[in-house]
């Protein structure tokens, strides 16, 4: 046996015994805890560490993906709810003490830690909050350049997805309109503690060169979320909230249902309802 391979092992086993005896996965926190250092090891090495001097994982738990952070050329903070897990990260991660954020992610100011400075995100994330935590990256995509991270894998793949299919939606389509998606890899139940009932994916977001739209952003949002409100309908009977002049209604792309526009389609779109709809929001 290598010693890489016996040191990985020695981990797993003692992520084991932590998690059974110290930390308690609780169900209300949609806590599961990756008990498999290689894995861990793979998503640190989703992201580049390039053009940023921070990094800030969501839901450390005790720390199997922290500690090959740790080992990168970087500085790491984590936020994490849970008191139990915060006790623990405390007592193993002394170097890390002052970096440990007992905050939830989703209400915390992350300026108060990287003030206008770019950071880039990581984690293994609740599937119950998993989606929040992707909106929230968007709304501060001006300051994080590189997302990744394991999330329940349909959602993973609903994320990634091109038009044209049935997984292909809201999330889809606002997340590549400033990202570049990437499905990594996949993750099997057998190595949670507890396991999930399902399988989890592993995906990375790295920020377009070009992230700003060239429509109105506000119009944008809406645009898509109301176009997939009613996905089995034509852009025509969908957007009638718009209140839309019957002539603009007419042209082509009125005529197609929302799954089969990519992002840049709609963009063009917003583009056409703006000088309509704009003062109407």
């Amino acid at each position: 046996m290598s010693k890489k391979k016996y040191k990985n092992d020695y981990r797993t086993k003692v992520v084991r015994q932590v998690n059974e005896d110290a930390v308690k996965a609780k169900k209300h926190l949609g806590q599961h805890f990756l008990n498999d250092e290689n894995i861990a090891e793979k998503i640190a090495d989703t992201l580049s560490f390039s053009g940023y001097d921070y990094v800030l994982e969501i839901g450390p738990g005790m720390g199997v993906l922290t500690k090959y952070l740790l080992e990168k050329s970087i500085e790491v903070h984590v936020v994490e709810i849970d008191s139990e897990s915060v006790e623990y990260l405390q007592a193993h991660y002394l170097k890390l003490r002052e970096r440990i954020h007992e905050q939830d992610f989703l209400k915390y100011d992350l300026t108060a830690i990287f003030g206008d400075k770019p950071f880039s995100v990581t984690g293994n994330f609740p599937y119950n909050i998993s989606t929040q935590i992707v909106f929230k990256v968007l709304e501060m995509r001006n300051q994080i350049p590189e997302f990744s991270g394991m999330f329940q894998k349909e959602v993973a793949k609903r994320i990634c997805e091109k038009e044209g299919s049935k997984a292909y939606g809201i999330l889809s389509v606002l997340t590549q309109a400033f990202y570049e998606a990437e499905y990594l890899f996949t993750v099997p139940p057998t190595v949670f503690n507890p396991p999930p009932k399902v399988d989890s994916g592993v995906l990375r977001l790295t920020r377009k060169e070009n992230y700003e739209l060239p429509c109105n952003e506000k119009l944008f949002f809406r645009v898509v979320k109301t176009a997939f409100q009613q996905r089995r309908k034509t852009l025509r009977n969908s957007l009638k909230t718009l209140n839309l002049p019957g002539s603009l209604r007419e042209d082509a792309i009125f005529g197609k249902r929302p799954e089969q526009l990519s992002t840049e389609d709609f963009i063009s779109l917003t583009l056409k309802i703006q000088p309509y709809a704009v003062s109407n929001q």
